[in-house]
């Protein structure tokens, strides 16, 4: 979800579907230590995501154990490390799933990452590890702007994830689950394909399975994640599967009330009721909330342009009369404010061309 979970993205979601853990964009190590100020945009996050997790790829340990101190002076609920991206740059660098076919430096990461949230835990300052006082001066100011403090002074160990995949270029389950299991994290996030599908082909549940029935009994959480398309999907892959949970990226694009039915789900998955489809979101309400969107993205979020909202704004206008023509618009705007012009001229547009259209509130 690089490029998509900006801190706008995380605000929408966490207000109207409440997902019970929100992860931040993965964040490089390096920009945490060398060039903060880039790094806290991408980890500013709002009170209302807790819990929030704060997500990290890179491939240096030592760079990992200073960041976990960063994160935890961040306030965030935990920390996450990503070793499961695809992407060119990423894995050529030898990070993300390149990490895969490098489980003596996987070790060596999460050790390090996990003796700094230690660390941290127990009271080592940014300061006295070398942190350069105005990147210091750029956390307390993070702080200050979301809760009003400039440094954490209830501190406790967070909990340490992995996002990652089932293989490279072919599935080595056993293996791998099993290495990363030696490091007892709290909880294992498995993409069902290798790095170098990509996200062509289908996710291969029963490899997550396979996963799961390795992590039975370790303490250690498996989640599942791939293909999800909605809460009825969910609960066949759990029951199917014996995951411990998932993680939905791709399908909360546009749709940020998909997890409104999570606690339906997890009523079936104890054997209580049935679990139903998502129902439709009227008109209005996924027009407040594209407007909503566009005004949070452009007050916190926009550097100096506004293209980066437009891919939002397209995954909105779906599955709805007239969505092709709304979607056209929305390539084109470049502010909030046009963004409420083009949504009142359609509703509009489509009061007068048909009476048997729904009609659609105003906009707030």
């Amino acid at each position: 979800m690089d490029g998509v979970t900006d801190p706008s993205f995380r605000f929408v979601t966490a207000k109207h579907g409440r997902p019970d853990v929100i992860l931040t964009e993965f964040v490089n190590i390096q920009s945490a230590i060398y060039a903060p100020e880039l790094m806290l945009k991408d980890l500013t996050y709002a009170e209302v995501e807790r819990p929030v997790v704060g997500q990290i790829y890179g491939k240096t340990p030592e760079l990992f154990y200073k960041v976990a101190h960063i994160v935890g002076e961040l306030g965030f609920d935990g920390l996450d490390i990503n070793m499961g991206c695809p992407a060119k740059k990423v894995a050529a660098a030898g990070c993300g799933a390149a990490l895969i076919r490098e489980p003596d430096l996987a070790h060596a990461i999460v050790q390090a990452a996990q003796q700094g949230l230690q660390d941290w835990y127990n009271g080592q300052s940014l300061k006295e590890l070398g942190i350069r006082p105005s990147a210091i001066a750029a956390f307390n100011a993070a702080n200050r702007r979301r809760a009003c403090v400039d440094t954490i002074t209830d501190r406790r160990l967070l909990p340490l994830s992995i996002k990652t995949r089932i293989g490279y270029d072919r599935i080595v389950v056993k293996d791998w689950i099993s290495t990363l299991l030696e490091e007892r994290p709290t909880a294992i996030t498995l993409h069902g394909r290798t790095l170098q599908q990509g996200y062509k082909g289908n996710a291969d549940w029963d490899a997550i399975a396979q996963a799961a029935e390795i992590a039975k009994g370790s303490g250690t959480l498996l989640l599942g994640n791939g293909d999800l398309l909605d809460m009825p999907d969910v609960y066949r892959r759990v029951r199917e599967s014996q995951v411990d949970g998932v993680l939905i990226g791709r399908a909360t694009e546009g749709n940020p009330w998909l997890f409104a039915g999570k606690e339906q789900l997890k009523q079936a998955l104890q054997g209580i009721g049935p679990v139903t489809p998502q129902p439709p979101v009227n008109l209005a309400e996924r027009f407040n909330v594209m407007l909503e969107h566009s005004r949070h993205y452009e007050n916190v979020v926009q550097n100096r342009c506004f293209v980066g909202m437009r891919k939002n704004l397209l995954w909105y206008c779906r599955g709805f009369a007239g969505a092709a023509e709304l979607q056209w618009q929305m390539k084109r705007v470049n502010s909030a404010e046009e963004v409420e012009i083009a949504l009142d001229n359609y509703i509009r547009s489509r009061s007068d061309t048909s009476k048997t259209v729904q009609t659609v509130p105003a906009i707030q």
